[in-house]
């Protein structure tokens, strides 16, 4: 770019004073010795013209075609020289190569308009003045080689010097462009590295939840059956035989669910192009329903927890003799969210409220369902099961009811049990 003032941008230029390149400064320097010698040349009969000695017509015409050196400084500063000089018949390398400069620089194009018609006005004077004297009887013939040499002169590098500016323009403005959209994929890709992030953890996350419920629930149970094994072995076998059952079906049912996992987490990855709409490892579609409550809570019944169920239907006011979720269908993730809700709360039951009569309430509502789970206080009876705590249960319950938009609440009740609460919309949010 052709720049006018004191317009410089310091980045990657590497030429001497105002130049922005070396080739530049060695180009104008080049220019400016050849404008030089020509007005230097064409001074010598300046001068014979003027009465004035040829030495200085010679150092005339050489600072005056050596000014063209500051054609990128001032160019509007140097097509003034050559409009100046025009009358002396010298600077025609000059003055074309001023006003390219002008057309192709900043420089407003009204003030280009104005100088380049000064400039031809001078030279179309001028060369009247110096043709008329040899044909005096043909004045057309002068007139029109007078404006061809003046539109010669001024019009070509004009409109050369503006389409090499409106060419530079558009370079720069398509670079800056490629410039704004590599800076845009840029971001974008950093956007799609941290989403890919953030969807990793929080798969992560979802497993650690899933995998917690299904250890959890079962080995509490496994726990307490393995407890009761132990107290009535010796004076009750058949009680004892039956809890042994129990015990090893739960492992079973812990084992099928851990492999099921596993063969989600073995199995193979989707495409990078995927990774973004992808449903979660697993999917909601393979766990546990409300359909299945009603087995969940004789499970802790068979453990030897006084649980009771109550599952009231939309509009009514009575138990549903349905059961737990018949008739009533629900997007899998709300019926699994639900269903892991109770399943954690009873497992936080075995642990910590031994002998505690436990109160399973299901509610379905317009548009959401509500459960609650609470226990009251221990009978003091029971003795503790000893079951370690990891302190996720009721986190990964608040996550799991929050990331559906629902509303979670847990606490102690006034009559020293503990209560955990739940809602969620039915509708999906995937």
């Amino acid at each position: 770019m052709t720049y006018t003032g004191d317009e410089r941008g310091g980045a990657g230029r590497d030429g001497p004073w105002w130049w922005e390149r070396r080739r530049e400064a060695v180009l104008d320097v080049g220019l400016g010795a050849m404008s030089a010698a020509e007005c230097a040349l064409e001074g010598v009969q300046f001068a014979r013209e003027a009465g004035l000695p040829g030495a200085v017509g010679v150092l005339f015409g050489f600072v005056v075609g050596a000014t063209l050196v500051l054609r990128r400084r001032w160019p509007i500063a140097v097509v003034l020289v050559g409009i100046a000089v025009t009358p002396a018949a010298m600077g025609f390398l000059l003055s074309v190569v001023a006003l390219y400069t002008l057309a192709s620089s900043e420089v407003p194009r009204r003030i280009t308009a104005t100088l380049a018609s000064m400039s031809m006005s001078a030279t179309f004077v001028v060369m009247y003045l110096r043709t008329r004297e040899g044909a005096a009887d043909e004045p057309t013939l002068v007139i029109s080689l007078s404006v061809f040499v003046a539109v010669a002169l001024t019009v070509p590098p004009v409109l050369f010097g503006l389409y090499i500016g409106a060419r530079r323009r558009l370079m720069e403005s398509l670079q800056e462009r490629a410039d704004s959209l590599e800076r845009e994929l840029s971001l974008l890709a950093d956007r799609a590295e941290e989403r890919a992030e953030w969807a990793r953890t929080e798969e992560r996350t979802r497993i650690a939840r899933e995998m917690h419920d299904v250890v959890a629930h079962r080995v509490s149970l496994m726990v307490v059956h393995a407890a009761a094994l132990q107290a009535v072995a010796a004076k009750d076998p058949v009680k004892a035989a039956r809890n042994a059952a129990l015990v090893g079906d739960m492992g079973r049912q812990a084992l099928t669910e851990l492999r099921e996992m596993l063969g989600v987490l073995r199995a193979e990855a989707p495409k990078p192009a995927a990774v973004a709409v992808a449903a979660p490892a697993g999917g909601f579609e393979d766990g546990p329903s409300l359909a299945e409550l009603e087995a969940l809570v004789g499970q802790s019944r068979a453990a030897g927890m006084v649980v009771e169920l109550d599952v009231r239907a939309a509009g009514a006011g009575s138990a549903d003799p349905a059961g737990a979720g018949a008739g009533v269908g629900y997007p899998a993730e709300v019926e699994q969210t639900a269903y892991r809700v109770v399943q954690e709360a009873l497992t936080n039951c075995h642990k910590h409220a031994p002998g505690a009569r436990v109160v399973v309430r299901l509610a379905h509502r317009d548009g959401e369902v509500a459960m609650q789970v609470e226990n009251g206080p221990c009978d003091g009876k029971a003795a503790e099961p000893g079951l370690p705590s990891g302190g996720n249960g009721l986190v990964g319950m608040r996550e799991r009811v929050l990331g559906l938009g629902g509303v979670f609440v847990s606490g102690p009740t006034d009559d020293g049990g503990f209560k955990v609460s739940a809602v969620l919309p039915c509708v999906s949010r995937a």
